[in-house]
């Protein structure tokens, strides 16, 4: 029987990281950091000067990590907010990560993001993006709430 991955996802600077690697200690599981993947197997399409990203190719991305949990002998708990576009099949749980705006807006505001960028991931956040895509995907969702 394969083994499925546990999914992390939320909106940027939510705290998924955090949570994904405490999580993947407790489950002696192993971590996977989606922004990692996509630099180190070049699984993007080119950079977006305008949202100061880079534009993943998530076909690329779903590929590399179907052949990830299909190869691994351990559990992977894969952390990043396109995690959740990943197919049902190969997912057993996806946590949302949510957290205060007030507190989110200032953790942006310290990685130093444009305003377009901090009001664009706030909006991300506000209109519960992740989760009302991880939902239409239907997988056994836990929301975590960030303080």
């Amino acid at each position: 029987m394969m083994i499925k991955a546990i999914i992390v996802s939320g909106s940027v600077g939510t705290g998924k990281t955090t949570f994904a690697k405490k999580l993947a200690q407790t489950l002696d599981a192993l971590y996977v950091n989606i922004t990692d993947l996509v630099k180190k197997h070049h699984l993007g399409e080119g950079f977006d000067r305008k949202t100061e990203s880079e534009i993943v190719d998530v076909k690329k991305l779903n590929t590399f990590l179907i052949k990830l949990i299909k190869s691994s002998k351990k559990q992977l708990i894969i952390d990043g907010h396109l995690s959740h576009y990943l197919l049902k099949k190969y997912v057993e749980k996806c946590y949302i990560i949510k957290c205060d705006l007030k507190k989110l807006k200032k953790r942006l505001e310290k990685r130093n993001y444009s305003k377009e960028k901090i009001r664009e991931n706030l909006d991300v956040e506000i209109f519960d993006v992740c989760l009302t895509e991880a939902q239409e995907r239907g997988y056994d969702i836990e929301i975590i709430e960030k303080a």
